[in-house]
């Protein structure tokens, strides 16, 4: 990757955090929302959680993705008097990485899903509490869930991503939901790849709409490998089909040659990519997706619109000014994740603003820096700041199965205190072959054993 390269897909943010301010309200399960004395949304107080009494500093992780899981299980061995409690509303674990490979029959779902929470919990030594956020009061240090408070000493927030579908020009919730539930992007809940893998087994024919949002999204290559992976269906069945890019970047936003090779190589009569084309409409009845300048026609599709932070970060007044992230992104430390003016409050992975990928080894390592960082914190010493590392593999073909890849660094600038591009010594690789689409499939397993086994 040349430096041009580099800077044309590199997502910037610009300036430092704000200090911290008086924030919006969140509805909490025991009462009204206000703003408290430190600018937190303070909710009344309730009945505590049915939790055991801690038994050193009280780590709360909200959030069981991939952030959320590896800083639980490495915050308490890098500091095992940590008390660690991971809160996450979902009661069975998918993951979202890999789902690609499912829709092309790589993968069964067991892949992707036979990974327990009370497992990860029970074999890294902490708490395992199924609940939904509903409040924070930062003043009393308290997290509400639907299953009570909980009081804590450090508090990261790792809630993911949110789909922004007004960007995309859907606006009336009637329109929203009809679109959530009949072409799901793919890319936040376990119940849309399975609509997804459905859609891709019983296609017959037509056109498959494949969207490709604007801004930083969930997993820069994706939307691309997913549509190789749907290809493949189509060629393997000997459909009359194709597979319709609508990418609202001008230009494929990462591992440029090797998916376009794939595209013109294996799929030049079923991919049709057609760059610079945001939509601006869908009409999920009729369905036409618009654009700028046409209504386009389709027979099944998976819309992926542009992606926030999590609402539960803007729920919980945690959210960045306009000037600072335009994806609704928390006001964070560029370095140390917490909260501005707030040390004991962190948000971490998808919700961040820094422009790092926003992808399962880049919340993974992310999450390796912040558990030693937090350890630090905890015990009174300076952190030391590391940053991420994105190794991601993108499966393009299926039969045989090979895959391209990237190596990608990043570096800061202490005097601007941003994160101004990738680091020197990121690297693709895009001639696909055999042994990168092996590693793929050890890439997914080395992250799954990382964050569940002991």
């Amino acid at each position: 990757m040349n430096h041009d390269q580099s800077r044309r897909n590199f997502l910037k943010l610009g300036g430092a955090a704000l200090a911290a301010g008086t924030v919006g309200a969140a509805a909490g399960a025991t009462g009204a929302a206000i703003a408290g004395p430190s600018g937190s949304a303070a909710v009344a107080s309730g009945a505590k959680a049915s939790l055991p009494k801690a038994k050193g500093p009280r780590l709360v992780v909200v959030g069981g993705g991939t952030s959320g899981l590896t800083i639980a299980k490495y915050a308490k061995r890098e500091y095992p008097k940590f008390d660690v409690v991971l809160v996450e509303k979902r009661d069975m674990y998918s993951s979202c990485f890999s789902s690609n490979l499912w829709y092309a029959g790589l993968i069964n779902l067991e892949f992707l899903a036979d990974h327990s929470f009370l497992d990860a919990a029970k074999n890294n030594d902490y708490i395992y509490f199924n609940a939904t956020v509903t409040g924070l009061d930062r003043a009393g240090r308290k997290l509400i869930t639907s299953e009570g408070e909980i009081d804590y000493d450090f508090l990261v927030l790792a809630p993911g991503i949110s789909y922004d579908y007004e960007k995309i020009g859907v606006k009336d919730p009637e329109a929203v939901a009809a679109l959530r539930q009949t072409y799901p992007g793919g890319f936040v809940s376990p119940t849309e790849h399975v609509s997804i893998h459905r859609k891709v087994r019983e296609f017959e024919g037509g056109v498959f709409l494949q969207t490709v949002p604007s801004g930083n999204y969930r997993c820069l290559p994706a939307p691309y490998e997913r549509a190789c992976m749907i290809a493949s269906v189509i060629k393997r069945n000997k459909l009359k089909g194709k597979v319709l890019v609508l990418d609202a970047n001008p230009e494929i936003t990462i591992k440029q040659a090797g998916f376009h090779a794939a595209f013109d190589e294996l799929y030049k009569d079923i991919i049709e990519w057609r760059p610079s084309s945001p939509v601006t409409g869908v009409d999920v009845g009729k369905k036409l997706v618009h654009t700028e300048f046409d209504a386009i026609p389709f027979d099944d599709a998976a819309i992926y619109a542009n992606v926030r932070a999590s609402t539960l970060i803007e729920k919980l007044g945690l959210m960045a000014p306009p000037s600072k992230s335009n994806q609704k992104e928390a006001n964070v430390d560029t370095r140390f994740y917490n909260v501005a003016g707030d040390l004991r409050v962190y948000v971490t992975g998808d919700s961040r603003p820094q422009p790092y990928s926003k992808s399962a080894n880049t919340s993974n390592t992310e999450g390796h820096h912040v558990a030693r960082m937090l350890a630090a914190r905890a015990q009174g010493k300076e952190p030391v700041w590391a940053a991420p590392r994105t190794i991601c593999y993108s499966m393009v073909n299926a039969a045989p199965m090979e895959a391209i890849s990237v190596d990608a660094g990043y570096d800061y600038d202490a005097a601007k205190d941003e994160i101004t591009g990738f680091s020197k010594d990121t690297r693709t690789f895009e001639k696909r072959d055999a042994a990168r689409g092996q590693a793929t499939l050890e890439w997914a397993r080395g992250i799954y054993r990382d964050m569940f086994e002991a």
